[in-house]
C-alpha cells in the first residue's frame, strides 16, 4: 500500500505532520479571522477551533518565495462574462488532491490516500474529522454516497452513467463506505486516471452536500413538496431542478455549500460578485491563522475588450485574465502611476495559437480533403511562423508545431520541427499530389466538388491576438492558392458549432499540458473528449462510453487510443515515456493540429500590495488552474491595503 502524501510519503513523516498539528490544536494556538470575530462574539458563530477540522492542512509557506501573511483585505478582479465567476472554483484550487508547484499529487480536502499496489487498483480515502461545508454541516462520508447512488447511478440525472474516467474496460467502480470518514474506490483494472481527474482545473466531483441537495431530489421530497418547487422554478422535471441547483464548479447558486477557500454571496445576474471568506475552510498556516488570508474577493464583469485598459488604470488588483503579450507595453506604462507590476510567466501551452482541421466535420467533401495528411501538413508548412514571431511576439517566443515545450523532459526537438519549415514550393506540390492541382480565374484552388478551396475558420471571437496571427496566415495561404475566412461567434455556439460537426477548421490554442512527464496521462493525444476540436465527434463517443458521438474510422485514430490504453496498464516510467513518444511521433507527423509558435510570456498584473504572487511561474489551464496550484488563499496584502479595505 501506497500512501500519499507527497509522490508518497513514508508513514512516519505523516505521523509527524498529524502530530504537529494536533499541538497546535492542544496549544490553542488557531488564529481567527478579524473579519469572523464579531459573528463569533454574537454567537452566530462557532470559533475558530470549532470550524476547523480536527487536523487542517498546512500551508507550507517557506519564508522566501512565500511568507506568513496577514488577515485582511479586498482582492479585486476583471472577468469578461458573468460565467467567469466559475474561475473562482479554479483559483481557489481546494481539490480532493491536488498538484503542488512541482505538479506532485499531494492529498488536500483529503487528509491521506491510499493507493493499493503499484497500479492503482484500489484508492482509499480519509476524509479529514470535523471537516465541514461552508454552511457547517458535517462533510462526510454521506456525501460521497449520495453522489455515487443518487446522482451519478441515477438514470434520471445521469442517463449516461458515470463518467468515462470512472469506467475502466467497462467497469464502474465498487464503491465501499468504510466509516463517517473512509471511503474507497476500486477497479479490477488499473485506473492511472483517477486522482488527476480529482486535481483537475475543472475537477471531477464525486461528492456532494447531500444534505442541501436532497430538498430537490425524488427519493427524499414529498412528491406534492417537489412538484410545487419545480414549477415554481420552471423546470422541466425535478432531475432538472436538481441539475440547476448541483454545479459546485459553476459557483451560480448562492445556497449551495462550498469547501473553496472563498463562497459566492451574489445571485446572478450581475456585474459584480462578491465572494465572502468560507468560514469553515481547511487550511492554516504555520502560526495557527484559519486561510484564506484575504478576506473577500470582488469579480466585476466587464466587456473583455476593455480589460486590458482597466487593468492598466488600476482596477485589478491580480490579472492574467484577458490580457495578452501585445498589451505588455501599455500596462508596462501604468506601473509607478497606478502601483502595480507587469509580471511575465510562463505560458505552457503547445501552441500559443493553433489550427484545428475538424476530421470529423459533416461535410463529405471537406472531410475527405482534410483527413487527407498531405493537406494538413501543406497547410502547415504554408505558415511563415518566423514572421509571425517578430512581428507580434518581438521574437521572444519559438516557431513551433504544437506539441510539447522544450522544458519537458519528453521534448525532442523533431517534433516541434515536424512540417513546421516555412516552405512554399514543397506546400504547393503537396496540395497537387492531393488532387487539388485545379484552379478559378483568382488562382484559387478548387475542392474535388469544385468549389473554391476556401478554409472557413470558426472562432470565439475574444481574442485580437488570434485574429492578428490568422491575418497572417491568410496572406501565407494566399500563397498556395488556398483561401482564409474567419467566423466569429460567441464561444458557446463556437463550440456547439464544432460538436455538430457544422466547423470546417477552428482555432484555440495547442496541447493544455504541454508540460508532461511520462507519468502523466496522454490522453489529449488521443480522441477520448468531445472538447478535442480535431475530432469532436470521436471524442465524444469515447467521452459517452458510446453513447453518443461517431466512432474513429481512421486507423491512425484506433492507433491512438490503443496506445492510450496501452499506458494505463504500463508497469514502468520507461513504458510510460516510450508511449508518450510513440504518441508525440504520430501527431508531429499527421499534424492533427497545426501550431504556430509557443512560449508566449503571459502578463500577469499583481497590486504592490499583494503579497506572496510568484514572480516567476508557469501559466497553465491544467495542469496548473492558473494561478491555483501558487495557493491564492496564501497571498495576503501589505498593512496599509488591509487598512483601506476594511
Amino acid at each position: 500500500m501506497t500512501s500519499i502524501r507527497g509522490v508518497a510519503v513514508t508513514a512516519a513523516l505523516a505521523a509527524v505532520l498529524i502530530a504537529a498539528t494536533s499541538y497546535a490544536v492542544r496549544a490553542g494556538t488557531w488564529i481567527e479571522p478579524p473579519m469572523l470575530e464579531p459573528m463569533v462574539s454574537g454567537g452566530d458563530l462557532p470559533p475558530v477551533a470549532e470550524r476547523l477540522p480536527a487536523s487542517p492542512a498546512k500551508a507550507d509557506l517557506d519564508g522566501t518565495v512565500q511568507t506568513l501573511g496577514e488577515h485582511g483585505g479586498t482582492l479585486q478582479i476583471l472577468m469578461g462574462r458573468q460565467k467567469d465567476i466559475r474561475l473562482m472554483t479554479v483559483y481557489g484550487y481546494a481539490r480532493l488532491i491536488g498538484y503542488d508547484r512541482q505538479l506532485n499529487l499531494v492529498p488536500d480536502i483529503l487528509e491521506r490516500v491510499d493507493v493499493e499496489g503499484g497500479d492503482s487498483y484500489s484508492f482509499t480515502f480519509h476524509l479529514r474529522r470535523d471537516h465541514k461545508w461552508s454552511d457547517g454541516h458535517p462533510f462526510t462520508a454521506e456525501d460521497f454516497r449520495y453522489y455515487w447512488e443518487d446522482v451519478i447511478n441515477n438514470e434520471d440525472i445521469s442517463p449516461f452513467g458515470p463518467p468515462k474516467v470512472l469506467i475502466v474496460d467497462g467497469e464502474p467502480p465498487r464503491f465501499e463506505i468504510i466509516d463517517e470518514h473512509t471511503v474507497r474506490y476500486s477497479w479490477s483494472s488499473p485506473n492511472p486516471y483517477f486522482l488527476p481527474a480529482l486535481a483537475g482545473a475543472r475537477p471531477l466531483y464525486i461528492y456532494r452536500p447531500a444534505h442541501y441537495l436532497k430538498q430537490f431530489h425524488a427519493r427524499y421530497t414529498d412528491e406534492a413538496e417537489l412538484a410545487a418547487k419545480v414549477a415554481e422554478s420552471k423546470a422541466r422535471n425535478w432531475a432538472g431542478l436538481h441539475h440547476r441547483h448541483d454545479h459546485q464548479y459553476r459557483f451560480d447558486d448562492i445556497d449551495l455549500p462550498t469547501l473553496q477557500p472563498w463562497m459566492n454571496t451574489t445571485a446572478p445576474p450581475s456585474d459584480r460578485y462578491v465572494f465572502v471568506r468560507n468560514p469553515y475552510y481547511h487550511r492554516v498556516d504555520s502560526e495557527g491563522r484559519q486561510l484564506p488570508y484575504i478576506d473577500k474577493v470582488i469579480v466585476n464583469i466587464s466587456d473583455n475588450t476593455l480589460i486590458p485598459a482597466k487593468t492598466g488604470f488600476g482596477e485589478s488588483d491580480l490579472q492574467a485574465r484577458y490580457i495578452r503579450f501585445d498589451h505588455y507595453t501599455f500596462l508596462k506604462k501604468g506601473e509607478a502611476e497606478k502601483d502595480f507590476a507587469v509580471r511575465l510567466w510562463r505560458s505552457a501551452s503547445g501552441s500559443k495559437v493553433a489550427l484545428f482541421p475538424n476530421l470529423t466535420t459533416e461535410d463529405e467533401v471537406w472531410r475527405t480533403v482534410l483527413r487527407d495528411v498531405r493537406f494538413r501538413r501543406a497547410l502547415s508548412l504554408a505558415i511563415d511562423r518566423q514572421a509571425i514571431n517578430q512581428v507580434l511576439y518581438f521574437g521572444l517566443a519559438r516557431p513551433s508545431s504544437n506539441t510539447v515545450l522544450p522544458e519537458s523532459p519528453l521534448y525532442k526537438k523533431e517534433y516541434g520541427e515536424a512540417w513546421a519549415q516555412h516552405d512554399v514550393k514543397k506546400a504547393n506540390a503537396l496540395l497537387d499530389q492531393a488532387g487539388l492541382s485545379e484552379r478559378n480565374d483568382a488562382g484559387t484552388r478548387l475542392l474535388p466538388d469544385g468549389r473554391p478551396l476556401q478554409v472557413i475558420i470558426d472562432t470565439a471571437g475574444e481574442s485580437t491576438e488570434e485574429s492578428d496571427v490568422l491575418e497572417l496566415i491568410k496572406k501565407d495561404w494566399q500563397r498556395i492558392g488556398v483561401e482564409l475566412f474567419t467566423k466569429p461567434s460567441q464561444r458557446e455556439v463556437f463550440r456547439n458549432r464544432i460538436f455538430a460537426g457544422q466547423a470546417v477548421m477552428s482555432v484555440w490554442s495547442g496541447l493544455e499540458n504541454a508540460l508532461p512527464t511520462a507519468d502523466m496521462n496522454p490522453q489529449e493525444l488521443a480522441p477520448t473528449q468531445q472538447v478535442q476540436l480535431q475530432w469532436s465527434k470521436w471524442g465524444e463517443y469515447y467521452e459517452t462510453n458510446q453513447a453518443s458521438g461517431l466512432p474513429p474510422d481512421m486507423p491512425v485514430a484506433k492507433e491512438l487510443l490503443q496506445l492510450n490504453k496501452d499506458w494505463r496498464f504500463a508497469k514502468t516510467k520507461e513504458e510510460r515515456a516510450a508511449i508518450w513518444h510513440k504518441m508525440l511521433s504520430i501527431h508531429a507527423d499527421r499534424v492533427f493540429s497545426i501550431g504556430t509558435v509557443n512560449g508566449v510570456p503571459q502578463p500577469i498584473v499583481v497590486s504592490n500590495a499583494l503579497k506572496n504572487v510568484p514572480s516567476e511561474a508557469v501559466y497553465n489551464w491544467d495542469p496548473g488552474a492558473f494561478f491555483g496550484v501558487y495557493k491564492p488563499d496564501t497571498f495576503w496584502f501589505a498593512e496599509d491595503r488591509r487598512k483601506m479595505t476594511q
